[in-house]
């Protein structure tokens, strides 16, 4: 099984779980946006499951829990918290781009892309500037 690959399928277990914590705390705007953020994890997954059982692969399981990097209690922790998730998720689809096949690069390399897309998103309804970052998924 590819490492990297079951390391994204990782990231997005984790990233379906912080959206929990993070949709409750949002509401308008941002908690539909929370939401399909939480449903597109959730489809990636899918995917990513079906890719790698497809492969022969025995697809890892999600943790029945997670920690969350800091307490969400309000709106501004949740969108940080999104901004996190979706950094973090991004990172785990770029470090897999290398060690794909052309089948799977395509779909990690759509995985990276909206990561990206969303961190920039939440990061303009916190007021975060600048809204972007120069290489998404490249950690600091």
């Amino acid at each position: 099984m590819n490492q990297q690959l079951a390391t994204a399928l990782a990231a997005e277990h984790a990233a379906i779980f912080a959206y929990g914590a993070i949709g409750v705390r949002l509401s308008g705007a941002a908690r539909r946006e929370a939401r399909a953020a939480e449903t597109a994890h959730r489809n990636r997954r899918d995917t990513l499951v079906t890719l790698l059982t497809r492969e022969g692969a025995t697809p890892p399981a999600p943790e029945p829990a997670y920690t969350l990097p800091f307490p969400v209690t309000d709106r501004a922790s949740a969108l940080r918290l999104a901004i996190t998730v979706e950094e973090r998720t991004a990172a785990a689809w770029r470090a897999a781009l290398p060690t794909t096949t052309d089948t799977e690069r395509a779909e990690a390399l759509t995985g990276l892309t909206d990561c990206a897309v969303r961190a920039t998103r939440f990061r303009k309804q916190a007021g975060v500037t600048p809204a972007t970052v120069p290489f998404p998924g490249r950690s600091a």
